[in-house]
């Protein structure tokens, strides 16, 4: 999917994008007392869109997608998920999205198909559809050999994707994932990846996810938004954005040239 490229922080919002958005983001903000950690971003995203947000420790990232996710109530501005508002309709946003945090959350002294069972439940999926669709998700994750398996006994890769399973058994429009590959050795990283890609194309939601892994969003995003002090400062493709500088830049050299700062320099992950 080839989209608009905005280099620079869009200031308003008919600097972003606009075609078939599932999320919309306007003039979002956030503040803790006198710390502005969102900073008046704007943005949208498509469905079935693979977006991600790179920034440093304490950029505004987190606080972003927690205000998305209606963990957290925005400031000032005005987000949608899925055509609803996050602060007015949080109900209807969570009923839309899946959320995978950052730490594992599955329960290891479950079997996999036990813990997508619990799920299913909290979901609401009614009683007579839960069987196939627990079936689905878990062989659009790989994992049907490995159903009846505690979990405590799977890789981290494993359990990656069993928790994306289980956020995605009630088919949503959004799945947000929190620094999905963190301690994944690169073979887990990629098996997750093509296995969430799998799933973006079979259900058609949009993928939004935040990493610290420059080849990561380089190789599975449409586009990739560098969050920093709390500010959008490059929205757009990894082609464009990298062509932007010259022939040869890299990803990083996007994110030094938009930030002054190196993505090592107290990691990308808030």
């Amino acid at each position: 999917m080839q989209c608009r490229v905005t280099v620079e922080a869009p200031a308003s919002p008919q600097a972003v994008r606009t075609t078939a958005a599932v999320v919309s983001v306007r003039s979002l903000s956030r503040r803790f007392g006198r710390l502005l950690a969102v900073d008046n971003v704007s943005f949208d995203i498509a469905a079935s869109e693979t977006f991600a947000l790179i920034g440093q420790n304490g950029a505004g990232k987190s606080t972003l997608m927690k205000m998305l996710t209606t963990m957290l109530p925005p400031t000032a501005g005005s987000a949608s998920v899925a055509g609803y508002d996050v602060a007015r309709q949080a109900q209807q946003v969570r009923a839309h999205i899946g959320y995978v945090p950052q730490l594992l959350s599955a329960d290891g002294e479950l079997t996999a198909y036990e813990n997508m069972q619990l799920s299913a439940r909290l979901y609401l999926i009614p009683s007579r559809e839960r069987r196939s669709r627990i079936a689905e998700a878990l062989a659009m994750m790989g994992l049907t050999e490995a159903k009846d398996r505690l979990v405590n006994t799977y890789s981290g890769g494993m359990a990656r994707r069993l928790e994306i399973a289980q956020s995605t058994l009630h088919r949503p429009a959004v799945l947000f994932m929190d620094e999905p590959t963190v301690g994944l050795d690169p073979m887990g990283r990629r098996v997750v990846w093509t296995h969430v890609q799998e799933l973006r194309d079979q259900l058609g939601a949009a993928i939004v996810f935040s990493t610290h892994y420059m080849d990561e969003a380089e190789d599975v995003c449409d586009r990739v938004a560098l969050i920093h002090s709390g500010r959008l400062a490059a929205l757009g493709t990894p082609d464009e954005l990298k062509a932007a500088l010259g022939p040869t830049a890299t990803l990083d050299d996007v994110f030094a040239s938009s930030t002054g700062l190196r993505i090592d320099q107290g990691g990308a992950s808030q």
